[in-house]
């Protein structure tokens, strides 16, 4: 049969377009492997725990805190739901421990609840301390309050502390947030004085903390 296509020129050409298609076919066949393997072996971003990162932490607290690097993987490396974005991680808390260099995906975080760790960097502290009424402001003072820390201290009138974050107030208490040595302050203060909490405006600047004697 192939003898009596080369012995025509109809055969010939006939034989030689089937070369051709197979030719183009096997062509086409490697463009797109080649075109896949470039695909898959194309760096992406993607964000890497730069140390552990303990269930429970925020993901504000991450990226402010900077747990994290941005590494360039192959694509056929990123995991599922890989963050490619730090953004992509506020309102978001850690619901599980992530170990050192692994990348962050949506399976390691969800929906931030609101409570008050949530709310804490990894140098702060939440402390609460017993008021009274006028110590309170009568009520005035609520979450999201800065305020000044007062006590009596051998019949002077000493600041203690400037620009305190409220986390919380209610039934007597006010929980503040603050460094592990301003919680012992506060601790030594309540048991020893009567601190008051002064309301401070947005917008107040810090000063030399002053001493009223009595």
């Amino acid at each position: 049969m192939t003898s009596k296509l080369f012995a025509t020129r109809q055969g010939t050409v006939f034989l030689g377009v089937i070369a051709a298609v197979i030719a183009a076919v096997a062509l086409i066949v490697y463009l797109n492997q080649y075109r896949n393997s470039v695909n898959d072996n194309a760096l992406t971003p993607v964000l890497v725990t730069k140390s552990f990162v303990a269930s429970g932490t925020p993901g504000s607290v991450v990226t402010s805190t900077e747990l994290y690097s941005i590494s360039h993987v192959p694509k056929s490396a990123l995991q599922t739901g890989a963050f490619v974005d730090p953004s992509a991680l506020a309102g978001k808390v850690a619901i599980t421990d992530i170990g050192k260099g692994q990348q962050l995906t949506t399976a390691d975080f969800g929906p931030a609840t609101g409570s008050v760790a949530e709310q804490l960097s990894p140098t702060q502290r939440a402390v609460v301390i017993p008021l009274g009424a006028p110590q309170e402001l009568g009520g005035l003072i609520g979450a999201g309050s800065h305020v000044d820390v007062w006590v009596t201290i051998g019949g002077k009138v000493k600041e203690l502390l400037q620009d305190v974050y409220v986390l919380g107030a209610g039934g007597g208490n006010v929980t503040l947030r603050t460094s592990p040595q301003e919680a012992g302050q506060l601790i030594y203060a309540s048991e020893n004085n009567q601190p008051w909490l002064v309301l401070r405006p947005t917008v107040a600047k810090n000063s030399k903390p002053p001493v009223i004697k009595g």
